[in-house]
């Protein structure tokens, strides 16, 4: 069966994986990126950088989503949003022209090895969950480093971010619709440097499925931001990026 072109039966994985990975980011304001380009470069084998562009293409429409939804309920903290905004710009710019000058082969086994590092590190955030309250400070670094690794590593904005602005005691429900709102102004500036350095070959098909699985899920995502327990679904993330990532790392070096 065809659906705008595509064949139905191919990309329906790919919606499924969209919807999963969007209403955890939308609950914890991190992990799209990370679940989404953990499974396509670790298990199916597609190069970091074109991962990377896909990831971030589907990103312009899930985050644009899911941060209305947000703005809807009240979950931006408008002076965060601006100290995050401009650095992190600057950081996926950076990490975009990084991933896009090495060749595929030679940096896929790092960037496995990151998003196994930010999968145990979700997996301690769960473990440890709440984290001691204290005053946010250090947010414009915060901000250019994350944007950095989430273009050179396909993902990693929300798990930087979101993780280090809730240990340094910001309000939960503000920090998660906050950092989901500002991801989308760095999702298109990355979109569009990948877009410059690859082209637009290659977007179809996995890249539509994700896209409607995302957005289908992105209002979802906001509610359940307001219920789900952070703490069980940190470690479960955690469970699952780690042990991917592992499985890819292996088949890379095995």
């Amino acid at each position: 069966m065809d659906l705008f072109g595509f064949d139905l039966g191919a990309i329906v994985p790919f919606i499924l994986i969209g919807f999963a990975a969007q209403m955890v980011d939308g609950a914890l304001g991190m992990a799209f990126g990370v679940i989404t380009n953990t499974l396509m470069v670790g298990l199916l084998g597609v190069p970091p950088a074109l991962a990377s562009q896909r990831v971030h293409l589907v990103e312009c429409f899930t985050t644009a989503t899911s941060g209305i939804s947000h703005l809807l309920h009240g979950n931006i903290d408008k002076p965060l949003f601006f100290r995050l905004l401009i650095p992190g710009v600057i950081g996926g710019l950076a990490g975009t022209y990084l991933l896009t000058s090495i060749d595929g082969d030679v940096i896929k086994p790092f960037v496995l090895i990151y998003l196994a590092g930010v999968g145990l590190w979700l997996l301690v955030r769960g473990l440890l969950y709440p984290p001691p309250l204290k005053e946010a400070r250090h947010v414009a670094p915060l901000g250019l480093v994350g944007g950095f690794l989430d273009a050179a590593g396909g993902g990693g904005w929300g798990p930087v971010v979101t993780s280090n602005l809730l240990v340094q005691g910001a309000e939960p429900r503000k920090v998660v619709g906050t950092v989901n709102s500002v991801e989308f102004f760095l999702t298109l500036s990355i979109s569009a440097s990948f877009i410059y350095h690859l082209g637009i070959s290659h977007i179809a098909g996995a890249t539509f499925g994700l896209i409607v699985g995302g957005i289908a899920a992105a209002p979802f995502g906001a509610m359940a931001a307001k219920h789900f327990s952070p703490k069980l679904m940190l470690i479960l993330v955690g469970i699952v990026l780690s042990v991917t990532s592992a499985y890819g790392i292996w088949t890379a070096w095995g």
